[in-house]
């Protein structure tokens, strides 16, 4: 993916208390996730990364193995999400960590568009998200939904209301 457009001048690095509390609501308390079995893998103001272990749940045809599609947009749109949550704690870094994951409580999907690019087939999958642009209102956002060996599946963009 390409560098974001908002980047900050000098790199953030979140505190661990940050990392931990924002892992643990997106994996865990974001119930749809954990039955995804969505697992970061990063978390940067600039791009999170995660993965999807393939699994019989989240199968869409069986004769193919292949992943079904709502998993696709779900976890692209999940992703997205957690790209926001990292652009804003960026932002706002003269604010405690868990103040900042207060600021997540409006955050929603307005639009949302994913490509298919090929079959996803595989043992496990790499997600990945950025923001393009983050408004006082609303987020811009571009998504990857990769194979196990490194092959673009899928992509997304999507816009989601941030305050």
């Amino acid at each position: 993916m390409s560098k974001t457009h908002t980047a900050p001048a000098k790199p953030v690095e979140f505190e661990p208390e940050f990392l931990s509390a924002l892992t643990q609501m997106f994996e865990e308390k974001i119930v749809f996730n954990h039955v995804l079995g969505l697992k970061i893998t990063s978390i940067r103001p600039e791009l999170v990364t995660a993965r999807i272990d393939m699994k019989p749940e989240l199968m869409g045809s069986f004769v193919h193995n292949r992943i079904h599609g709502g998993v696709v947009s779900a976890g692209l749109d999940a992703m997205a999400g957690l790209a926001c949550m990292a652009a804003i704690g960026a932002r706002h870094m003269d604010e405690a960590p868990l103040q900042r994951l207060h600021r997540f409580a409006k955050l929603g999907t307005i639009d949302l568009r994913v490509d298919y690019l090929r079959p996803a087939i595989g043992d496990h999958f790499e997600l990945r998200a950025e923001v393009l642009r983050l408004g006082s209102r609303v987020a811009s956002t571009r998504m990857e939904f990769l194979g196990a060996d490194g092959k673009l599946l899928s992509t997304g963009a999507g816009a989601y209301i941030v305050s």
